[in-house]
């Protein structure tokens, strides 16, 4: 696998990162860049980190995660969205201009597990390959951190305006994206 073939792995993976990204974005009131720099960590951290867990693995526990990877991405990703639109519902999510946004540390772990367990199914495969396994991983994290800030940066550009709103919808795409990955697993969708 050449350096061509790193780059398009690495962005498939951040994809899911860079999405829910863009949904923080929409939710924030102004730009916190200390909270963009924290979910741009903690994204490109687990998923660089998920994928040396896995080729470190190997296939030997494939049997075990395989089977239910799927529904805890889905489960986690429901949970976060549904929070969400429940919070834009109730007005729990209006925050006055100017007022910093925060993600607390257990819905922050939550996420980036949540977009990452498709990386640890992408390193147990990368085990047989002759790769050198610093450098995918390096350019996975590298990746993923650059996507996430520039989608927390997108998402809150187009969001302030309409913070009800782009919660609702942000959530509802963190829904979208846990049931697509759980019915691409369960072989009901084909992308």
């Amino acid at each position: 696998m050449g350096l061509f073939e790193l780059i398009l792995l690495a962005v498939g993976l951040s994809l899911d990162a860079f999405s829910v990204s863009i949904c923080k974005g929409l939710g924030m009131a102004r730009v916190n860049w200390l909270t963009t720099l924290e979910l741009a960590l903690a994204f490109g951290l687990f998923q660089a980190g998920m994928p040396l867990i896995g080729w470190a693995l190997g296939s030997q526990f494939l049997w075990l995660i395989e089977p239910v990877d799927h529904w805890i991405a889905f489960i986690l990703l429901a949970l976060i969205g549904g929070g969400m639109i429940r919070e834009a519902l109730e007005g729990q999510g209006d925050i006055e201009r100017g007022s910093v946004d925060h993600v607390p540390l257990n819905e922050l772990l939550m996420l980036a597990i949540a977009t990452s367990i498709d990386a640890l199914a992408s390193g147990i495969a990368l085990a047989p390959l002759e790769i050198d396994i610093v450098c995918a991983v390096v350019l996975i994290g590298i990746i993923t951190f650059c996507l996430s800030f520039a989608g927390v940066l997108i998402g809150n550009r187009f969001g302030a305006r309409h913070r009800k709103i782009a919660s609702i919808v942000g959530g509802a795409i963190l829904i979208l994206i846990g049931a697509k990955v759980l019915l691409e697993h369960l072989g009901i969708l084909a992308l």
